[in-house]
């Protein structure tokens, strides 16, 4: 899953990014609402995490401009405002979900989750295929009930391709989806991280190779 997160207190993105990352997310940081309508323009986020009182262009704002111009990206705004009518004015933006602060990190995660599960198509919280099984929110991942030692990327891959049900996936999805903006497109980094993941599944092979084309389970 790749997030970006919104937020001008340089502490606390840092330290949600951090965060997120060790739960296997991809996370790239925009310090104002014009870096995030900057970001959102070149890439394509799962989820947006996105701080309503930012300065320069501010989170309602920016809010509103992704869903006008149809951005795919579900929003979840955060706020030190604690009413209810601070809610509901930031729910009527166009938000998918709206988390107060000061917040628990783990609510955080989990919410970020659930808004990643309702992409199009809907992905269950539990990924299967025979007798393999992951499941995200636990980072776990086992086959025939032995549990696989993935790195966090490996995990990633092997999320986007189940969650792609048996659509072929180009490496540059895999690329944009699972790495944040720091990657090099022009590496060999998605066929080494395929490679270690077929691997690691063990016989008989489930990640087939689409020539000209990509990955697929």
């Amino acid at each position: 899953m790749r997030v970006l997160v919104v937020e001008d207190h340089t502490e606390l993105a840092a330290t949600v990014a951090e965060g997120l990352r060790r739960e296997g997310m991809a996370v790239d940081l925009a310090r104002d609402g014009d870096a995030a309508l900057e970001r959102t323009s070149i890439n394509r986020y799962d989820v947006v995490v996105l701080d309503r009182d930012l300065p320069g262009v501010h989170g309602d704002e920016v809010c509103r401009r992704l869903i006008a111009e149809g951005y795919e990206a579900r929003v979840l705004m955060l706020t030190a405002a604690a009413t209810i009518e601070d809610r509901v004015e930031g729910l009527t933006t166009g938000a998918d979900d709206y988390l107060p602060k000061p917040f628990a990190f783990a609510e955080l995660v989990a919410r970020i989750r659930a808004l990643g599960r309702r992409a199009q198509p809907a992905v269950p919280p539990v990924l299967v295929h025979g007798d393999l099984r992951v499941d995200p929110g636990r980072r776990l991942a086992t086959r025939a009930g032995r549990r696989l030692d993935l790195s966090p990327k490996e995990f990633a891959v092997l999320e986007l391709l189940l969650s792609a049900g048996g659509r072929v996936v180009a490496a540059e999805e895999l690329l944009e989806r699972a790495w944040d903006e720091a990657a090099d497109p022009f590496t060999s980094t998605v066929k080494v991280t395929v490679s270690r993941l077929r691997r690691k599944l063990g016989e008989p092979p489930l990640v087939e190779t689409v020539p000209q084309a990509g990955y697929r389970i």
